[in-house]
């Protein structure tokens, strides 16, 4: 390695001083600083000892910058440092308080230490899949000892919206591995305080490992939301089967990420917490032989009618043999937004029989639910039957359910169909000095600004925006706000699209 050039060594001596005095303020000794600025030296161990009560109290965070590529040693640049770091300065998982841990009932489990010899408590950090262990669980031990073939319960929260379910099973460990980098060393049992890698062991991330006989779990991790959605799509049919386990394993170890089938557009969806999180979703997905490809997400629109209208529905076929015949009437009008869809029988003198009347309705939903303008479901109508006429022979339930997709066809082609647009109730949480841009911002995107709350140091905006206005809003508002800014979003409604 080259040795340093005097202009990288200029001011390192006002580096680390400014280094010493940030830990030297943590201290709990109130002379030291004073010692310190007198000239006074202080000790090596000193300042150590500070800096890991500093970082056990979490009230000082070290950065150390380290490249395992750059530099010509194997180690890379750096990379001594932090181990140095964590081996000096970090507290040990003995000076850790254990979680708050309940068991199956929600009560709480008191008493509990980073001791060998206590209850059997640890919970899954992480899980991998490696080609030939198969699934790879890494497990942070809080309490107890964990030996290869023991009984253990496996216990989750679960995140059923992320594609997460609940897990409640008694399993019998297999493998124990010490991992080392990328490399597993076989390891007969595991203690307080370690961590360990336990093959094929049907848990994911989050998920707690405790004994069978008093199975404990540990409190649930704070994930934030994903928000930045992410559509994508097998290269080819074939690739479709690929796609769908691999995103099974990738989703299993990543309770940030949440995976979404639109039932509406039809789309695979990729909920995300940003740019870098979608960037190594799909590096993972790829890099287990997985042919995909992004596209724009589909915004899931609505239609209505916008006006009253009435609707003519003939299907008859009749070219020898049973026929079919089939004829009915109808009105439309639109309900209000949110009133979903109502049936109305208006049928006198028994035109159309009780058992057809159902079979009209069924082919106005199936119509609905395919879209009379540009394929989007119908939402806010009301449907009259008003008459028709039926055949003895040749009228059926399938031809009134085509007679009632065709007379909605037909209302839809002289009234002036209405597309409605998802519109979430969104929440930003920013520091004052970038509200200005944020609402600003919200204004450009059609949102309307119904509120603002002010706490501390963040302000929070309460706003109506369309949910297309919000596809890459994670990423946007992270630039206005530097960074600072996080918001939440629900939806709310539909309304019409803005012509």
């Amino acid at each position: 390695m080259r040795p340093a050039r005097d202009e990288e060594l200029a001011g390192w001596e006002d580096v680390r001083g400014a280094l010493i005095e940030g830990i030297i303020g943590e201290s709990e000794d109130e002379t030291l600083m004073d010692r310190y600025l007198g000239g006074e030296d202080i000790g090596l161990e000193t300042i150590i000892g500070d800096l890991e009560k500093a970082i056990a109290r979490g009230s000082f965070f070290p950065v150390v910058p380290t490249s395992a590529l750059a530099g010509t040693g194997a180690a890379g640049v750096g990379t001594a440092e932090v181990l140095e770091v964590l081996r000096r300065g970090f507290p040990s998982p003995a000076e850790h308080a254990v979680p708050v841990v309940t068991d199956l009932e929600g009560k709480p489990v008191k008493g509990l230490r980073c001791d060998p010899d206590g209850p059997l408590v640890g919970e899954v950090v992480r899980t991998t899949v490696d080609p030939f262990l198969g699934r790879v669980c890494l497990v942070r031990l809080f309490s107890g000892t964990l030996r290869e073939e023991t009984p253990v319960h496996v216990a989750g929260h679960g995140l059923e919206d992320r594609g997460h379910p609940d897990h409640d099973a008694d399993e019998r460990l297999g493998h124990l591995f010490t991992p080392f980098g990328a490399t597993l060393q076989a390891a007969p049992y595991a203690v307080a305080g370690d961590l360990c890698a336990v093959a094929r062991l049907s848990a994911e991330t989050g998920d707690t490992v405790s004994a069978r006989e008093a199975p404990m779990l540990v409190a649930p991790w704070d994930m934030p939301e994903p928000l930045m959605p992410v559509a994508v799509e097998a290269a080819s049919h074939g690739d479709e089967d690929a796609l769908a386990k691999s995103l099974a394993k990738v989703a299993a170890g990543d309770p940030t990420l949440r995976v979404e089938r639109n039932p509406e557009t039809h789309q695979l969806v990729l909920w995300c917490m940003g740019e870098a999180h979608a960037d190594v979703v799909l590096d993972r997905l790829r890099e287990q032989g997985v042919k995909l490809a992004t596209v724009d997400v589909v915004t899931p629109l609505r239609e209505t009618f916008a006006a009253a209208a009435v609707g003519h529905g003939r299907h008859v076929k009749q070219s020898g043999g049973h026929g079919q015949y089939a004829i009915c009437d109808i009105e439309v009008e639109p309900l209000e937004r949110g009133g979903g869809f109502e049936f109305v029988d208006r049928i006198v003198g028994g035109v159309i029989p009780r058992t057809f009347i159902e079979s009209v309705e069924k082919g106005v939903r199936a119509q609905m639910a395919k879209g009379v303008a540009e394929g989007f479901p119908v939402v806010d109508i009301k449907v009259t039957l008003v008459g028709g006429k039926t055949h003895s022979v040749d009228s059926s339930d399938a031809a009134f359910q085509a007679a009632g997709a065709l007379a909605l066809r037909e209302a839809a082609a002289a009234a002036r169909i209405q597309l409605l647009e998802p519109v979430s109730a969104v929440t930003i949480s920013v520091p004052d000095e970038h509200v200005g841009a944020v609402m600003s911002d919200l204004s450009s995107r059609r949102g309307r600004v119904t509120g603002t709350a002010s706490g501390g140091e963040l302000t929070d905006i309460s706003a109506e925006v369309p949910d297309a206005e919000l596809l890459r809003y994670a990423v946007e508002l992270r630039g206005l706000s530097a960074g600072t800014g996080t918001f939440r979003r629900e939806y709310l409604r539909h309304e019409p699209v803005a012509r």
